[in-house]
């Protein structure tokens, strides 16, 4: 069963000329999840574009930020056109450089990591509440690194609307619900 749950009304991001996507920390651009949505969104006509990060919380939102210019320039737009995101690390790298004044169409987020598991009280939530864009966030039910209501809670802060989709499994769910999920909001 998948679960929908819109924490601050609003529409999904509008104008989109492509999709950027970085993966966990370990993975790499050819995570399964990233390539899944590539296929489907690509099928569409939207152009996406898989990137591998460094490790580590200065140097990845820097990479994003630069793999975003790059990509817009590639596409003949500004990044405001784009949305950026990914899975887990790479989500939250992409909401780190959002919240320092990359600008953005919206912001993907799949199985974010709120919190190591069991470790409820170490959160990684402090610039969310500078994320201004659309943001869309999927989850497995029983994600380890944040139960959906942690999520509901954590990520109300965002400013700009937002919407949770939970989908069984845990952080690493079903690519076909994450897929429809993300399809769904971008068209």
């Amino acid at each position: 069963m998948v679960e929908v749950r819109v924490l601050r009304a609003g529409s999904g991001p509008v104008d989109v000329a492509g999709v950027l996507l970085a993966p966990g920390a370990g993975a790499t651009r050819d995570n399964r999840t990233l390539v899944a949505l590539d296929t489907a969104l690509t099928a569409v006509g939207l152009p996406v574009r898989r990137v591998d990060l460094p490790r580590g919380a200065t140097a990845a939102p820097a990479r994003v930020r630069e793999e975003a210019d790059a990509f817009a320039a590639d596409l003949g737009v500004g990044t405001e056109r784009l949305v950026v995101g990914g899975r887990s690390f790479g989500g939250r790298m992409s909401s780190m450089a959002v919240a320092d004044g990359l600008a953005v169409a919206g912001l993907l987020l799949l199985s974010y990591p709120l919190h190591p598991p069991g470790k409820p009280g170490s959160l990684r939530v402090e610039h969310l509440p500078r994320v201004t864009v659309p943001v869309l966030a999927v989850s497995g039910a029983t994600d380890p690194f944040g139960t959906p209501d942690e999520l509901a809670t954590h990520l109300a802060t965002l400013a700009g609307p937002t919407t949770l989709v939970v989908v069984p499994g845990a952080h690493g769910p079903a690519d076909a619900p994450v897929v429809a999920a993300v399809r769904d909001w971008l068209t």
